[in-house]
């Protein structure tokens, strides 16, 4: 957009409507609402606004400093001010069970991967006893870094038995809708939550502090038989997720 419109005083600027400095920041929010001031996307230095605007160097600042310390804009030594990134969060229904491809798709959010593993491999103990395997079955595991709209939101590791998913390769998108081709796709689950600290290596994935609190789970899925399906352990970004379940209030005898 056109910076010098957009800080023209004309249509914004009325001295009834209070002090110049909130009338700017006021603006600039406004713009950053309206999607004029994308994230990411640099404001002019203050001495050009304030040019722009016919505002003093001072107001400003001013109207700066409380856009930057309510988090709107950030400021990079050397380089400037920034529209900050939203703040995205993910409010996940513990009612329903749906992919993250599917669940992220519903947001109209861009999904992306990043695979980490993906093949048949020795199984786990912890593995042999969740799938009910034997010491000499392969067990089929997938893993991956999961997006929306570029940020990463977890990384989740699913192992299956081989029978369920002879071919993990084929996994692409969407387990669950491999699944669902070849009728495996679950109906229940059981699912664990705790909070946890994720080691070096899940938090550089997650582009997040080493101590800094994730959600853990462990899932368990079936099919309508009882037939174990899945068994995966994720771990969630704690500052992007909020898990929600709906309760109803036990009916007394």
């Amino acid at each position: 957009m056109n910076l010098g419109e957009f800080f023209a005083p004309q249509g914004w600027l009325d001295p009834a409507h209070g002090p110049r400095y909130l009338q700017l920041r006021r603006h600039i929010e406004g713009g950053i609402t309206a999607g004029s001031l994308p994230p990411g996307s640099a404001l002019p230095p203050e001495r050009d606004i304030a040019t722009m605007s016919g505002l003093s160097r001072v107001t400003v600042r001013k109207a700066i400093e409380a856009l930057v310390k309510s988090e709107k804009i950030i400021q990079r030594r050397g380089s400037g001010s920034f529209v900050a990134a939203r703040d995205m969060r993910v409010e996940q229904s513990l009612s329903s069970l749906t992919s993250f491809t599917e669940d992220m798709a519903s947001r109209g959010m861009n999904v992306s991967s990043l695979w980490l593993e993906r093949g048949l491999f020795r199984p786990t103990a912890q593995e042999i006893k969740a799938l009910d395997l034997s010491g000499t079955d392969s067990v089929a595991r997938i893993a991956r870094l999961r997006s929306a709209d570029g940020t990463p939101l977890a990384i989740e590791r699913a192992s299956l038995s081989p029978e369920i998913l002879p071919n993990p390769l084929l996994v692409k998108s969407s387990l669950y809708e491999v699944l669902d081709r070849t009728n495996h796709r679950p109906v229940r689950a059981l699912q664990r939550i705790t909070a946890g600290n994720p080691g070096q290596e899940d938090a550089a994935l997650l582009g997040v502090d080493e101590g800094q609190a994730v959600l853990i789970i462990e899932r368990t899925s079936y099919l309508e038989s009882g037939r174990v399906v899945e068994f995966t352990q994720s771990i969630y970004r704690g500052d992007k997720y909020d898990f929600v379940a709906y309760l109803q209030l036990a009916k007394t005898p």
